[in-house]
This record gives C-alpha cells, sequence and structure tokens, in this order.
C-alpha cells in the first residue's frame, strides 16, 4: 500500500516536472533513504519548483534560503536574541525548521556558513547557543548548486559534499519536453494544483520500513567491491567514504521499497551508483586531463562484476 502511494507522489511530480523521470525517482529515493540532494545546474532549469512540488505533494512545511557571501551561520539555524519586552533571550528558529529546505545556489556562501547546515543534515538537530533542539525526523535538503566555474562561487567542502547522497543535475531535456513545458505553463503553473498525496507521518513510516528492506550477502559483497575499485582505480585520489558506502545500501533498499520487492537487486545498486558516487571521488590531476567523474564511475560499474540474481534473495 505504501509503494503505491509512492508511484502516486513520483506520477505527481511528474505531472509538474516535464521529462525528468529518472531524477525524480532519484530524488523520492534520497528522501525515503533519509538522505539529501545536491542539484548542480544553471540557474532558470526548474530546481525551486521541483522542490516546491514535492513539499507540497508530501503535506510538508516547505523553505528557501538563498545562499550568499554575506550570509552568517545564523541565518541558518537560527539565533539567540534578548527581548527586551521580556527582559529575557529568546531563541529563533532558522529556516532550518522544516521539512523540505531548498538551500539555494550553497555554494555562493562561505564555508563557514555552509558549515552551518553539516549538524543538522546529519543528525536532524540544530545547536543554538549551547541549545540544542530536534528538527523534523523527515528534515530533507536540497541544496542547488552553480557550475564552479560561475563567478563568486566557492567549492564545498569535503565534509559537506559527503552528506548529499546524490548528485543530480536537471539539464535543458529535449525539444519535445519544452514544447510540453511552454504548453503546460502556459497559462498558469500545474504547481498550484499540486494536493498532499502522501503526510509526512507516513514518509517517516516507509523510511523505517526501507531498513528492514533485504541485503543479501551477495548484494553486500557486490557494494564492497564498488567501494574498493573507488579506492583502488589509477585515476582515482580519493575514494569513497565509509559514510557513502552506507548511503549506497540504503539508497539501493529505497529503491527496491519503490519497485515493489522486499529484497535488494544488483539492478538497484547500479541504479543509484553514478548519482552517489559521482561527486564523492577526486581524481588525480593527470587523470582530469583526460577523463570525467562519470566516465570514471561508468567504468568502475562495467569493471565489477554483478552477482547473478538466484543469490541475491
Amino acid at each position: 500500500m505504501s509503494a503505491e502511494k509512492i508511484h502516486v507522489l513520483l506520477d505527481t511530480v511528474n505531472h509538474v516536472i516535464v521529462g525528468k523521470e529518472q531524477q525524480v525517482k532519484l530524488l523520492v529515493t534520497a528522501l525515503l533513504a533519509r538522505g539529501h540532494v545536491l542539484l548542480e545546474d544553471l540557474p532558470g532549469m526548474g530546481k525551486t519548483v521541483l522542490a516546491k512540488t514535492l513539499a507540497q505533494a508530501i503535506g510538508g512545511t516547505y523553505n528557501r534560503l538563498q545562499f550568499t557571501s554575506d550570509l552568517l551561520p545564523a541565518d541558518v539555524v537560527g539565533l539567540s536574541f534578548f527581548n527586551p519586552k521580556t527582559s529575557e533571550f529568546e531563541l529563533r528558529q532558522g529556516p532550518v525548521f522544516t521539512d523540505i529546505l531548498l538551500a539555494d545556489e550553497i555554494n555562493r556562501a562561505t564555508p563557514r556558513t555552509q558549515s552551518g547546515l553539516l549538524e543538522c543534515m546529519e543528525e536532524r538537530q540544530a545547536t543554538i547557543e549551547g541549545v540544542t533542539l530536534p528538527l523534523s525526523p523527515t528534515l530533507f535538503v536540497i541544496a542547488t548548486q552553480n557550475p564552479i566555474e560561475s563567478e563568486g562561487t566557492y567549492p564545498l567542502p569535503e565534509a559537506q559534499i559527503d552528506r548529499f547522497l546524490f548528485r543530480l543535475s536537471l539539464g535543458y531535456g529535449s525539444r519535445e519536453d519544452a514544447r510540453e513545458i511552454l504548453r503546460r505553463f502556459r497559462t498558469e503553473s500545474p504547481l498550484g494544483a499540486v494536493v498532499p498525496v502522501i503526510s509526512t507521518s507516513e514518509i517517516a513510516a516507509i523510511q523505517q520500513e526501507v531498513k528492514a528492506i533485504h541485503v543479501s550477502e551477495a548484494v553486500e559483497a557486490y557494494v564492497l567491491d564498488l567501494v574498493e575499485a573507488t579506492r583502488e582505480h589509477k585515476a582515482v585520489e580519493i575514494g569513497i567514504s565509509l559514510r557513502a558506502m552506507l548511503g549506497l545500501v540504503r539508497a539501493a533498499q529505497a529503491s527496491a521499497y519503490i519497485d515493489g520487492r522486499s529484497f535488494v537487486l544488483p539492478d538497484d545498486v547500479k541504479t543509484v551508483v553514478p548519482a552517489l558516487f559521482v561527486h564523492r571521488i577526486r581524481l588525480s590531476f593527470e587523470a582530469e586531463l583526460h577523463s570525467s567523474e562519470q566516465e570514471v564511475v561508468a567504468e568502475i560499474l562495467n569493471s565489477v562484476p554483478a552477482p547473478v540474481e538466484q543469490d541475491v534473495r
């Protein structure tokens, strides 16, 4: 029943976001795996509409925070201020106290401000002036990032990048997709017609169900082989972390759940590996001259043998 609701959720988002079914499925996969997503694209590709659509479809609260060079960590998590009327200090919660947070153009802020999200994303809590407050258990950060060549951007710290389960890109799409967008948005945005099709409490329950999806020893070995391959590949300087390895298993479980299975297939792992590996591996200087991260990840996927299906149930 819950898997059926997830498919209704996918259909609802795809009614607004045209021609991006794979990216939408990976976005929902990350949500069910309790991860976060980094959207890297040029401005105007529909990233904000995607975040708003997902928030409305799950009936969750939504905040958007525009990252700029003068933004401070307190602008993210909140601050303690003196109220002259009560003569007491009060806590003012920041925009991170929500279900869906759109961290827009996150790489336009300084690393100090970007680091304000680390505790929030990992622990689902925020510390303000020494007081630790719980965040929404379904907190889902969708951060957008301009290409690093864009003027006025800062590279994300390694620790920050590793906390994003996936890095996705929407891209321009096909000519037919563009025509469909023209027609759908000609009079009014279909976003206004989006109603909740699942609740945040149901999402939280599904997140727990995802953890129970069976992962066989054969699939575990396949995951370990892929992780080790990133560390041993001659073009890779920094391979996949332990956090990312755990995220890979959880993402594969979420992929299996969406497909209505109680166990993980090697194809579930293959589906999520590109979006999960590409922003985490760092190529050597020499390799960067001849290859891209996408090409190296594809090479690793092709070189590591997957287990046969009868061994994974």
